[in-house]
């Protein structure tokens, strides 16, 4: 089987913007035709992306490569067409397309990968043992102790599943948003305000440089 792993998107028809925001919103051939080539666009994209990323599923031969990819361009098209209205050309719109294809990609190889493991939500975190010993007295192992302590004492149960999930048990976030019936947005803002949090403390507790604080030249 010949796969193509193409390393550039602007390579398809129609040449311009224009061309293409008026085509997919066509409801007659021009639409349908349009749409042939987006979900081209989008197949090369994604069949890119799982290759790049195949040596995270071993095992996997060619033909369920290739499924994974006309799945993730299956996706991408309904993203692409559902989001056509936020395209801003800032970039060409085949390279702004081009991106939906690599990401849905990624998230459909990541979930493969995860697909029969356990995903780890553990709730506690052990500290470091607080018993002398030369490896405490350096800075990174003070730091370090800080930074568990925040995790266990500052963080909601919610906050520190979604941290450990993510930070330590390197859970990707597409999968622990399915696992949690959640979704990537909402997980973002959980890791944020627990990352806010976190530094709180460790500005409280001295490790941390308050950054309202600094003085400016």
């Amino acid at each position: 089987m010949t796969t193509v792993n193409p390393t550039t998107p602007d390579v398809l028809p129609p040449p311009s913007d224009d061309a293409w925001l008026s085509d997919l919103t066509d409801d007659g051939p021009a639409g349908q035709q349009a749409l042939g080539h987006l979900h081209q666009l989008l197949l090369r994209a994604a069949r890119h992306q799982v290759w790049r990323l195949r040596n995270l599923l071993p095992g996997a031969g060619a033909g369920e490569l290739e499924d994974l990819a006309q799945q993730a361009a299956d996706d991408a098209l309904v993203a692409v067409l559902r989001q056509l209205g936020t395209f801003e050309g800032r970039s060409r719109f085949s390279t702004w397309a081009y991106k939906f294809g690599v990401l849905h990609a990624g998230v459909a190889v990541r979930r493969q990968a995860w697909r029969h493991r356990e995903v780890p939500l553990p709730d506690t975190i052990a500290l470091v043992d607080s018993s002398p010993g030369p490896e405490m007295h350096s800075e990174g192992a003070q730091l370090a102790r800080a930074v568990r302590a925040a995790i266990a004492s500052e963080l909601t149960p919610h906050q520190r599943r979604v941290v450990l999930a993510l930070l330590v048990e390197e859970v990707p976030i597409d999968v622990l948003a399915d696992r949690m019936g959640s979704t990537r947005n909402a997980l973002y803002k959980t890791l944020h305000d627990a990352r806010r949090r976190m530094r709180a403390a460790l500005t409280d507790s001295g490790h941390l440089e308050n950054r309202t604080h600094r003085s400016t030249p």
